[in-house]
């Protein structure tokens, strides 16, 4: 599923420079935008030279959805047209993209001035704590449209975020300090949502799913992956009860997302596992995490949004310094958009618990990106508000973006459930020894393609230090 990119053109300018050229590299830059796919909203190819033009941009942006705010210096101009636009941006976490176009040392005059204009424009910025980044390109350098790219990604993806419901569904297993959640937390950095939801509710629901609705799954299923037939049919169809209860629930609530305890209820009282149902979930493009893992669903989010594509919540389960290699495992909730195209995908059952649905094969060759929202020392969600407040005053802001990066080899089934041979971008002993000393949770999220400069001005952005797992 893939989204068409918004980006807010506006061209600043001043009339005492050369206005002609100044039109002509407006000109060239929103036609590079546009061939490439993106949609343009704001001044266009229009200069805007004074402060009326701004309001009426403004005015525009105000009301028109976008993901980059791209100030075009198309000449010198003072900064004030651009502080007016950059905060309406902020205020909003879009991002904000300076653009100037170099002049000719021809030994002539002086034609656009456009790399001071940006220069007195980021300052301005800094002073009012804007966050901004920087081309000085000609208007039809290809590395312009590919910045361009990355961080109308990012701010997609903020948007994504910004008024997302995530529903968790009972509490996290004792000990399982990693899926701890703060919801307030997670409001102040992406304004998302958190809906708790009673476990006792979901497995009702589940419980009461009609025949037809447990036939439609069943057969989507066999069709994916024809064994299940040969499984026991009674809990297959208990996770087919599962899936319509979660289905229900974020169709009816509006639910980006979903975190689940999955265990051990709906094996005790369902005699199912929830497995397979969160693997379809994911792979419609509404992330679904076990053990009710809030920050992990959230992480998995974002890296739908960069991606348009499934994100799958998985463990570090195995390194093996001799092929420099790491396996990432899970029971068998991955999307089956990420199996091995060469492996056949198999219905399973879980390896502990020795109860189907889940899903069952090796993750596709390929680069992946690895992140996870962490939740550092200084943050506990069990403590006082004040002493949080503390801690933020002390410049521990209680969470890191961490982010990595790999490749994922092509290899038998490490294990039972659905797991993937990894290379990360640095030895692998390396990653795990950073992994422990941080302390970091258990779950990482992937997906597929390389978005770490996205993610990166996605922690820029919301003010998150980033933690380079991989580099």
């Amino acid at each position: 599923m893939t989204t068409q990119l918004t980006v807010a053109l506006v061209a600043i300018a001043r009339p005492t420079f050369d206005v002609p050229m100044a039109q002509a590299v407006a000109d060239t830059a929103l036609a590079q935008i546009e061939q490439a796919g993106l949609k343009v909203v704001g001044s266009r190819n229009t200069l805007i030279m004074d402060a009326d033009g701004a309001a009426r941009v403004q005015h525009e942006l105000r009301n028109t959805p976008h993901d980059l705010l791209v100030l075009l210096q198309a000449s010198f101009a003072d900064s004030s047209m651009a502080v007016a636009l950059a905060e309406l941006a902020a205020a909003r976490r879009i991002p904000v993209l300076l653009w100037a176009a170099p002049d000719a040392r021809a030994g002539g005059r002086l034609r656009l001035n456009s790399l001071c204009g940006i220069n007195l424009a980021g300052h301005a910025l800094m002073l009012r704590g804007i966050a901004y980044d920087y081309l000085l390109t000609q208007a039809d350098d290809p590395a312009a449209l590919e910045k361009i790219m990355t961080l109308a990604r990012a701010g997609h993806a903020l948007r994504t975020l910004h008024g997302a419901t995530l529903g968790v569904v009972g509490e996290h297993p004792a000990g399982f300090d990693t899926c701890a959640y703060n919801a307030d937390d997670l409001a102040q950095l992406f304004g998302v949502k958190v809906q708790p939801v009673a476990l006792a509710e979901t497995l009702t629901q589940a419980a009461a799913t009609g025949d037809a609705e447990r036939e439609r799954f069943v057969a989507r299923v066999t069709e994916l992956a024809p064994n299940v037939a040969e499984l026991d049919q009674t809990a297959v169809r208990g996770t087919a009860g599962v899936y319509h209860a979660l289905r229900t629930l974020t169709n009816d609530a509006q639910l980006s997302g979903v975190a689940v305890r999955c265990w051990p209820e709906f094996f005790t009282e369902l005699g199912c596992a929830a497995c397979g149902a969160m693997s379809v979930l994911n792979e419609e493009q509404c992330p679904a995490s076990c053990e009710a893992d809030v920050n992990g669903t959230l992480t998995s989010l974002l890296l739908q949004a960069l991606a348009g594509a499934p994100a799958f919540i998985t463990d570090l389960v195995s390194i093996e310094a001799e092929s420099d290699s790491a396996v990432l495992w899970h029971c068998g909730l991955a999307p089956a958009s990420m199996a091995d195209p060469e492996a056949e995908i198999l219905g399973a059952i879980h390896s502990n618990r020795k109860l189907p649905l889940l899903f069952e094969f090796p993750l596709k060759p390929g680069r992946v990106t690895v992140a996870r929202l962490h939740r550092t020392a200084g943050h506990h969600p069990d403590a006082e508000a004040q002493g949080r407040r503390d801690a933020q005053r002390n410049g521990d802001v209680g969470y890191q973006l961490v982010i990595g990066g790999g490749e994922m080899v092509r290899a038998p089934k490490s294990f039972t459930g659905t797991s993937g041979v990894l290379r990360f971008d640095r030895p692998a002993t390396e990653v795990l020894d950073a992994i422990m000393r941080m302390g970091l949770e258990h779950h990482v999220s992937i997906v597929y393609g390389d978005y770490r400069a996205e993610l990166r001005h996605v922690a820029r952005l919301v003010g998150l230090p980033v933690v380079e797992l991989t580099r």
